[in-house]
């Protein structure tokens, strides 16, 4: 707490005294660009890894960034989900999840919590589809490979319940909101996106024209648009799993990463794409 304290008073000799215009400004009201939507995690801070200004991020946290389906609960993440759309127009979500997440290691094992945190228990059920889409594909797989298998998988299963939610059915039909799906890796500092025409994680910079400036690079996140197609709707065909041939540097056989991917994700490789 001493360091909190301590922490409070160097905030307001420092850092805003140097930004009074803008604290003036934000006192009249907010204008965030972004709702960003991520785990509770004490290891994952949304301004420091994408060097956002005050006021422009919109955060949602909890354990595991979990969005339970629209009527499920009457949770704070629905009521703060259709303010942010609705009463402060923001036309851009990102669902972020991260490596070494202890809510995906808590799904692996959910029936275990069941006496120990019931309430984490409760919780997490809200991420059944994730537990389930695993276990019946990705067997062969046990450990930290199926730990990074299920974070993958979460963010991608918790934008298809961000979809059952009327506001942002509605702004999607209208072209007016767009939806990304990112894994921020603990260790690189690295973010990787999902992109549903590659059906990979890549790194966002590949996917944004290579006119863009460095300058514009510091202002604006990655298109890896959502806004169409979840990737529960792509037509893809897949061998069954016990038809594929899968080396072991093959990771993430199934449909959401291209070869390339598989070895790279959480692997914080730096080749271009």
């Amino acid at each position: 707490m001493k360091k909190l304290i301590k922490g409070l008073r160097e905030f307001k000799a420092s850092y805003f005294s140097t930004h009074q215009e803008l604290f003036e400004q934000l006192s009249h009201g907010q204008k965030p660009r972004v709702l960003f939507i991520t785990c509770s995690d004490s290891r994952v801070d949304p301004n420091l890894i994408t060097q956002a200004q005050l006021g422009e991020l919109f955060v949602i946290r909890n354990a595991g960034n979990i969005i339970p389906p629209f009527g499920a609960t009457n949770g704070g993440e629905g009521a703060t989900i259709e303010y942010a759309v609705q009463a402060l127009d923001i036309q851009q979500i990102i669902i972020c999840g991260h490596s070494h997440c202890g809510a995906m290691k808590g799904l692996m094992k959910l029936n275990s919590l069941r006496e120990e945190m019931p309430l984490v228990h409760d919780w997490l059920k809200y991420a059944e589809a994730t537990r389930r889409l695993v276990l019946d594909h990705y067997s062969q797989y046990q450990g930290e490979e199926l730990l990074e298998i299920m974070i993958a998988e979460n963010v991608l299963t918790q934008i298809e319940n961000l979809r059952t939610y009327p506001v942002i059915h509605s702004k999607l039909y209208q072209g007016q909101l767009s939806i990304y799906a990112w894994i921020y890796h603990i260790e690189t500092g690295e973010v990787l996106a999902y992109d549903p025409q590659k059906h990979a994680y890549v790194l966002p910079q590949s996917q944004l024209p290579e006119t863009e400036t460095d300058e514009k690079l510091l202002h604006q996140f990655p298109a890896c648009d959502l806004a169409i197609h979840s990737h529960q709707n792509q037509h893809i065909e897949v061998e069954p799993p016990e038809k594929q041939i899968i080396s072991t540097h093959e990771r993430f056989p199934m449909t959401r990463l291209s070869p390339e991917q598989m070895e790279r994700i959480y692997r914080g490789s730096n080749q271009a794409n």
